[in-house]
């Protein structure tokens, strides 16, 4: 299981981190992600990170202004948002891939074709 939280309101270029924490499994065999859904949109992938954080991918629409990590040793994924933007106000959702996939395969499988497990979202709104 996959719980998200640190969600919250913030200021246009402000900064926020939120975490997701992992049960039930072994996480490090995981590559995990972080996604976002925006009201009256589809979800969308924002940033993933490989089994042991030496690989990492973000969206265009974030890279630069977040940072996504993971501390296997505490079963806890990361997103330290900053420079947020009022369009990224958005449900925030931890995901984990299917464990049998490569990196590659992921990354082909995106936005969602590839997610194993979905946390429960946390809600993050910036405002102008």
């Amino acid at each position: 299981q996959l719980q998200a939280f640190g969600g919250g309101l913030v200021q246009a270029g402000g900064s926020l981190r939120l975490s997701c924490v992992a049960s039930g499994g072994t996480f490090s065999s995981y590559v995990m992600g972080w996604f976002r859904q925006a009201p009256g949109l589809e979800r969308e992938f924002a940033a993933a990170i490989s089994w042991n954080g030496s690989i990492i991918y973000y969206t265009d629409s974030v890279k630069g202004r977040f940072t996504i990590s993971r501390d296997n040793a505490k079963n806890t994924l990361y997103l330290q948002m900053s420079s947020l933007k009022p369009e990224d106000t958005a449900v925030y959702y931890c995901a984990a891939f299917r464990p049998e996939l490569s990196w590659i395969q992921v990354r082909r499988t995106l936005p969602t074709g590839g997610v194993d497990n979905w946390g429960k979202g946390t809600l993050v709104t910036v405002s102008s």
